[in-house]
């Protein structure tokens, strides 16, 4: 993590960096402010994760000598794949082209991003994807408890 934390900073200091040197050079505004802001991207971040490195035992990715399997930790289960993403997607499309055509979009795009977050909420409290069976581990724990 610490490593990640360097690579942040270094970022962010690259581009603050540049940014001071194009606001003495060019005097343009809208320049520097988005180089200011590539520096904070990558100074917040960069700054959190060294902080935490300081605060957590180390890591493998700080140690040279570790291997692969030293940084492996626990492999969790992955949500199913989902159309309610691609449903929520869709309603910011529709809310952002509202702005380009007109209010006529509007009842399309909360329509559509309301029953995105219905959706993707009621399948995640569920904790499977509508038509997809459970896994083989929960259906041996139902048959064995009745």
């Amino acid at each position: 993590m610490r490593t990640y934390g360097f690579f942040l900073a270094g970022i962010g200091l690259f581009f603050a960096i540049i940014g001071a040197v194009y606001w003495f050079t060019s005097y343009e505004d809208g320049g520097f402010l988005m180089l200011v802001g590539s520096a904070l991207l990558g100074l917040f971040p960069g700054s959190y994760y060294l902080w935490w490195s300081s605060k957590m035992k180390p890591q493998a990715d700080d140690d040279p000598k570790a291997d692969i399997a030293e940084g492996a930790g626990a492999v969790e289960s992955f949500p199913s794949s989902s159309i309610w993403p691609f449903i929520l997607g869709m309603g910011a499309l529709f809310a952002v082209l509202t702005f380009v055509f007109g209010l006529w979009l509007a009842p399309m795009a909360a329509a559509l991003f309301l029953s995105g977050a219905i959706g993707a909420t009621v399948e995640s409290r569920r904790g499977a994807a509508a038509g997809t069976a459970p896994s083989d581990h929960t259906a041996a724990e139902h048959t064995a408890t009745g």
